[in-house]
Parts: structure tokens; sequence; C-alpha cells
């Protein structure tokens, strides 16, 4: 019997969740750290590859604000889909965090992965040229949705309470 590589290096963090990359983990132990509420690849997106139906994973979708892809690599197959997934999707807000957004997309091309995100209108964040894991602007963003979403929570909570009493 052949010996097939794995794909994907493997992070174990529970008994339920297991990450495809070190990357993913870093991401992954910020949000958790920084009291995100998110349930990682918590849903799919359905989209069409030309007339061929197709569901996205995305790594982190933000309870209440928005999705982030982790990418080491972003290769031409992953760069059509996003395309495809933000044309057909519109009110989704993608964000990227790149290992190093300053890598070409190819060996030939000019182009680097912050380039193609600028490009297509993506929201992106560099960990190499930046030394963060992730944006403070968008963990402040999170933390304020995330308020907000708990405030309505708790007042539609409380609505429902009076009601029953009465």
């Amino acid at each position: 019997m052949k010996y097939k590589q794995q794909k994907f290096k493997r992070v174990q963090i529970s008994k339920d969740v297991v990450l495809k990359s070190g990357l993913e983990e870093v991401i992954y132990k910020f949000l958790n750290n920084n009291n995100c509420m998110f349930k990682y690849e918590g849903i799919k997106i359905t989209y069409f590859q030309p007339e061929i139906k197709k569901t996205y994973t995305p790594d982190f979708p933000i309870d209440g604000c928005f999705i982030i892809e982790t990418k080491g690599a972003f290769n031409s197959a992953d760069r059509k889909k996003m395309k495809l997934i933000k044309t057909q999707n519109p009110k989704l807000d993608i964000r990227f965090v790149f290992s190093n957004a300053q890598t070409r997309i190819g060996k030939k091309s000019k182009t680097t992965y912050a380039k193609w995100c600028t490009m297509f209108g993506f929201p992106f964040h560099c960990i190499q040229s930046t030394k963060e894991t992730f944006p403070k602007l968008w963990l402040e963003e999170i933390i304020n949705k995330q308020k907000e979403i708990k405030k309505l929570i708790n007042i539609e909570q409380t609505k429902k309470l009076v009601k029953a009493l009465n």
C-alpha cells in the first residue's frame, strides 16, 4: 500500500476542531484569547463555478461581523474561487490574513497577494510586514459589533420575560 502524503499540516485544537495549518492555529488562538465569537469553518457558502454548484467553507466566520480567510499560499484556483464568491455574494465581507502579502501570485508575475486583494476589493492583513497576528482595527470592530449583538439579545430576552410576566 502506497503512503499518501497529507495535504495540510493538521493541528488538533480540541476533540471537534482540527485546523489545516499553523497560520489557522495562530488566528484561532488569537480570536479565542480575545473572546471573539466564531466557529471554525462554521458556515458553508454556495457558489457556482460556471454551472457547477460548489460550497465554500470559510476559515473563520466571525459572528455578526465578517469572514476571515487565512492564507499562506494563495494559488490560482483559490483566487478564481474568491472572485466568483464575491461576485455571487456581494454582501459578504471576506477579509484575508496572509503570512506574507508581498508574495507574488506567480513566478513571472509582478502582482502580489496584497495587490490582487486591492484590485478585487478584499481587505487584507500581512503578518510578516506588520509583525501583528491580527489587525487591531478589525479586533475593535468585532468587539464593538458583538457587544451590540449582545445588547440586542438582552433587550429581546427582557421583552419576552416582561411579556411572560404580564
